[in-house]
């Protein structure tokens, strides 16, 4: 394979996870931008019942999606490993299953998506009168998600092969094309929230393509070959312990929303879904460092892991925790001081300026220790071990965050759904804690 894939196993380990981590945090940090943008844009040029249709329907889209992702992240651990022991063989097959994997499954579940759009708007919280808002952005929507699963499959394979500047620019296109979209679309063809669906459906049709240029062109040494498209039982099963980690991850996200939006509504009604929707694209977008740590960090892991080499391996750990530590903690105190500015630029509704800013603060208090939480699960799909990633992926969303959202506000009104936040993370970076040392001192001694 190419030379910076061997380096992944001899250079100088801050400056790997600086290359693989910068191109994925820009990657991340655009994306995270055209989310962000779309819901200034339907906020400022829609209302903000439009703000909370895009908090219910994207969930569903990034839950059809996270298959790919699942796809990528499990098949892009098999490629490193396989990599790192100089198994060129095994690392071609993966792909080829990664893609014939990818593209079944999505079809099958925009197929779904379709007959029953109104019930799944429904199980998501499109109650009242989001559910007519959401209706016509979702329609539109759904038909860009296989292009989209395809993306998501790509990027961390494009990382494993040693090419994180390609995953960057696989972001960074669909994310400038919907920012201008958006504008044509909404602002001057005043196609409302159908204009907005279709902005984002062309995005995610450019990223795909993007994945599909780079695969056939001579950049990529992970071919798409046609033979390797058969799918070989063992590599699936791999494939699908690993990925099902960030699979069932998007799913606990996708119950979250679904307890969260119910408890928002019922205790706050449609601006309480609103607000949450600015604290939502807030946290994408300022996480980026963090999570582009963490993305940057599988890669490096993974074939320092193959290639046994555990001291490596240790430094690994050590410099993402450090970095992403100070990049969490750079990032609350930025939230701290200008909580009321950034939600100044969604909207101009006199409640949501006064009710978000608390809100928003709250949601972001333990921002400083989440990297923890990040690396810990991130180091078990890098060592193949879907269980313990598994567990620690489920710990947040699922284990503490799910029940504390539904049962908090039962006692604290609204304000117990934005306690539950910084308290699940402080519980599950405890847990994440003591399972990743008791890993490092057992399996990765000297």
């Amino acid at each position: 394979m190419t030379e910076l894939a061997n380096n992944l196993g001899t250079q100088k380990i801050s400056t790997l996870l600086i290359k693989q981590a910068a191109p994925a945090t820009i990657g991340i940090l655009v994306m995270s931008l055209n989310m962000i943008v779309d819901t200034i844009f339907v906020g400022q040029w829609i209302g903000v019942l439009a703000i909370a249709a895009i908090t219910v329907v994207l969930p569903i889209v990034f839950l059809i999606s996270s298959i790919g992702m699942g796809i990528g992240i499990g098949g892009s651990s098999i490629i490193s490993r396989a990599l790192g022991a100089g198994n060129s063989e095994k690392a071609f097959l993966t792909f080829g299953n990664q893609v014939a994997l990818t593209v079944i499954l999505a079809i099958i579940f925009v197929i779904i998506g379709n007959f029953f759009s109104v019930p799944i708007l429904n199980l998501f919280g499109a109650k009242g009168d989001i559910l007519p808002i959401a209706s016509e952005y979702f329609k539109v929507v759904i038909y860009g998600v296989p292009f989209l699963a395809f993306a998501m499959m790509g990027n961390p394979t494009i990382r494993a092969e040693g090419k994180p500047k390609f995953a960057m620019y696989a972001m960074m296109v669909p994310a400038v094309l919907n920012i201008v979209l958006d504008i044509i679309f909404i602002k001057f063809f005043n196609w409302g929230m159908w204009g907005a669906g279709l902005a984002t459906t062309i995005s995610f049709m450019s990223s795909g393509s993007y994945i599909l240029y780079f695969f056939l062109s001579s950049k990529s040494e992970l071919k798409i070959i046609p033979k390797n498209f058969k799918l070989d039982g063992k590599i699936v099963r791999e494939i699908i312990e690993l990925g099902g980690v960030s699979i069932v991850r998007q799913g606990a996200i996708s119950i979250l929303m679904i307890v969260l939006n119910y408890s928002l509504f019922k205790y706050g009604g449609e601006i309480s879904i609103a607000i949450y929707g600015i604290i939502n694209r807030v946290m994408m977008f300022s996480l980026s460092p963090v999570m582009g740590v963490s993305q940057g960090f599988l890669p490096v892991a993974g074939y320092n892991i193959g290639a046994n080499k555990n001291d490596r391996v240790k430094e690994t750990i050590k410099k993402a925790l450090l970095y992403g530590s100070v990049l969490g903690t750079l990032i609350f105190i930025a939230i701290l001081f200008f909580k009321e500015e950034v939600i100044g630029i969604f909207t101009t509704d006199t409640t949501l300026l006064t009710e978000t800013p608390n809100a928003m603060l709250i949601v972001f208090l333990a921002t400083p220790v989440i990297t923890m939480q990040l690396i810990g699960s991130a180091y078990f799909q890098a060592a193949g071990k879907a269980l313990p990633a598994l567990f620690l992926t489920l710990l947040k969303q699922g284990i503490f965050l799910i029940p504390l959202a539904y049962l908090l506000p039962k006692y604290y009104g609204i304000s117990g759904i934005w306690w539950s936040f910084p308290i699940a993370d402080v519980l599950s970076t405890v847990i994440t804690v003591i399972v990743l040392k008791r890993e490092v001192d057992k399996n990765l001694k000297h």
